[in-house]
């Protein structure tokens, strides 16, 4: 499944929206680098960290057909990876579409499943909210195979 950018969507155009999870998968497709660091912008340069939360070369470039190291500048250039810094030089708006992946040791509960009303997760296993709770953040456990 790939995503294309659509020209303007009327309200008109769809009847109904379909939410669904996104599968390890799915989310790897859609990836265009993965997040290694957590920081965000350099204190000194107030650019963004390569490979940290703002990165130019996952997210796309900050300026408008500018790579980070200013090596690619202007249009003229659209579409090219900097050999230097890895940016593709392009709109800054693809920042606002493109995502990046980070790779855990354990697989973690997302926040919305856990703590909404009903809440799912527990339904599907059988838990209250507070044994299941205690199972997210470490203090039971549940065993599926005794032996």
């Amino acid at each position: 499944m790939s995503f294309k950018k659509r020209g303007n969507i009327l309200s008109s155009d769809f009847d109904t929206i379909t939410l669904s999870l996104a599968s390890p998968d799915d989310i790897l497709e859609r990836s265009y680098g993965e997040v290694l660091k957590p920081e965000t912008i350099n204190y000194r340069s107030y650019k963004p960290e390569r490979d940290g939360l703002f990165c130019e070369r996952i997210f796309g470039p900050v300026k408008d057909y500018e790579c980070y190291c200013g090596k690619y500048k202007r249009i003229r250039y659209k579409g090219i990876v900097c050999d230097r810094c890895g940016v593709e030089v392009t709109e800054k708006k693809v920042r606002r579409e493109r995502m990046g992946h980070i790779k855990l040791v354990v697989p973690v509960v997302h926040i919305w499943f856990f703590k909404s009303l009903p809440n799912k997760i527990g339904y599907l296993l059988g838990l209250s909210s507070k044994k299941l709770e205690a199972v997210v953040y470490y203090e039971r456990y549940i065993v599926i195979q005794p032996g």
